[in-house]
């Protein structure tokens, strides 16, 4: 048996050089979005909050902001105020969180916060019909048959 061949000449060449890396933005590039100001992560919004403190917000709820907008020194966050803006008509939570641009469980925690508050109230959607009543399932049977 015959020892290994040592490695090639070209082993212990020095690595190719590499593309020069692209330059680093600076930071307000980084953190500023066209004129929209700076970027703020949705948990830091709700404080790291993932569930709403009360209610659930089906994405159905319809909301509706109750009285006037409140005034910014109560300690909420400019997007609880865009919450209150919205409602002054009624709106789903779907419809918030389109508007706003925000997952719904941010949507959901902060529509919490101005419930606790009294800034809003809510009509959840009506529970599905009981499906254990047999009158139900003969109905339908009998819709069915006429046909």
């Amino acid at each position: 048996m015959m020892p290994p061949d040592g490695p090639s000449p070209d082993f212990w060449a020095e690595d190719p050089p590499r593309p020069p890396a692209p330059p680093e933005p600076d930071a307000a590039e980084r953190w500023l979005d066209e004129g929209a100001g700076p970027m703020v992560r949705p948990y830091v919004m709700t404080s790291g909050r993932t569930e709403p403190s009360r209610g659930t917000f089906d994405l159905i709820t319809l909301v509706v902001a109750v009285g006037v907008e409140p005034d910014t020194t109560i300690g909420l966050g400019p997007e609880h105020l865009a919450i209150i803006r919205l409602c002054q008509t009624v709106m789903s939570v779907a419809e918030i969180t389109g508007h706003l641009d925000l997952p719904v469980a941010t949507v959901r925690v902060m529509l919490g916060d101005l419930l606790d508050k009294g800034f809003v109230s809510l009509q959840e959607p009506e529970p599905e019909a009981d499906m254990h009543d047999i009158r139900i399932y003969k109905a339908v049977i009998d819709g069915l048959r006429a046909l």
